[in-house]
């Protein structure tokens, strides 16, 4: 299926077209007064470049590598719980669509279909994410089944205790599929003295997602994590919370190089996907423009979406005078005030109808 769309903002009109207001208010919205979105916003508006000039940038590398696998930039898909929603392949059609750009996805385990006719799906890595749902039979089960079906990695997600307060969804009177007849129980009593049973349940290479803290990051480096997962959840779970890019230069400095570091929540242009690499991210993950390149037209709607982030960060590397990645640094960035009161939308000030609620 060829799709001519040439902005992401055209991507997001387009999925705003196909999708009820439910499923849109899920994707979209975010915790109570929705602060912490917002701060996400914030926190990439309030960051300038400093380019240099005169470097030769001609030819330009955005490859980059994730616990040790190729990615032909640094955006990863994030997990979506409901994929089925935006698309009828669901998490088929997002690992069909990360193989055929060339980059990682990490599949929910409230994602249908199967963890096995996901992971069959396509041949490029992937990374399945676990929300603790049953006792250790439940989990040694559930891990023996993603070891055979051939994953990458294996992901805990540690910031889902409570569900948070999504009053959009509230307000709807409407559930997503992977949130309806689940219970918390076992989220709400994970401790670190679990995640050290889990991790070594699973003997795959081990990322915690949910990390907001420096505190937290030392915690899991001295727990023995292969990657630290910076994540408010997009904004839907604590409100009132820091923008995550806010959080990355104390957690690197926590962190200190003994694993890796990706951040999500919040990304959606080029430009926010370089200002986390300079500041010590090495990769990032996104899940609203995941979810809306899905819904605009499925596999090849993401694949899109996908391209449109290269062409950015391409031009973006070129006027910043870099040809690699490992060139950005702390230097080419600086505080400043954003130019508007910024929301979901204000990365794309030409949505008509401005937030599209």
């Amino acid at each position: 299926m060829a799709v001519d769309f040439v902005t992401n903002q055209e991507i997001i009109v387009a999925a705003r077209r196909n999708l009820t207001q439910n499923v849109w208010d899920y994707l979209t919205g975010g915790a109570e007064s929705e602060t912490t979105m917002r701060r996400n916003r914030y926190g990439l508006d309030s960051l300038a470049f400093r380019p240099r000039v005169l470097i030769d940038v001609s030819k330009i590398d955005t490859g980059a590598t994730f616990l040790g696998h190729k990615l032909k930039m640094p955006v990863m898909l994030a997990p979506i719980g409901s994929l089925q929603a935006l698309t009828p392949e669901g998490g088929v059609a997002v690992t069909k669509a990360a193989a055929q750009f060339g980059t990682i996805n990490f599949v929910s385990s409230v994602t249908q279909p199967s963890l096995e006719e996901i992971a069959a799906a396509g041949a490029n890595p992937k990374v399945f994410q676990l929300y603790v749902m049953g006792d250790l039979k439940w989990l040694a089960d559930l891990l023996a089944r993603v070891k055979q079906a051939g994953y990458s990695a294996l992901c805990l997600t540690v910031d889902t205790a409570h569900y948070g307060r999504r009053e959009r969804q509230m307000m709807d009177r409407w559930l997503p599929p992977s949130r309806r007849g689940v219970g918390y129980e076992h989220r709400a009593g994970l401790t670190w003295e679990m995640l050290d049973r889990i991790k070594e349940m699973a003997g795959l290479p081990f990322i915690l997602k949910g990390v907001a803290t420096a505190e937290d990051a030392a915690l899991a480096v001295a727990h023995g994590v292969d990657a630290v997962y910076i994540s408010n959840h997009g904004g839907r779970q604590l409100d009132h919370g820091r923008a995550t890019i806010d959080m990355l230069p104390e957690i690197v400095a926590a962190v200190g190089g003994r694993a890796e570091i990706v951040l999500d929540s919040g990304i959606t242009r080029g430009s926010d996907v370089l200002k986390a690499i300079a500041l010590g991210a090495k990769a990032v993950a996104i899940g609203k423009l995941q979810g809306w390149g899905l819904a605009a037209a499925g596999q090849a709607g993401l694949v899109r979406a996908l391209e449109l982030l290269e062409d950015e960060i391409i031009a973006i590397m070129g006027l910043l005078g870099v040809t690699r990645l490992d060139q950005l640094g702390a230097a080419h960035l600086c505080k400043v005030e954003p130019m508007e009161p910024t929301h979901e939308m204000s990365a794309f000030p030409h949505m008509p109808g401005g937030r599209l609620l």
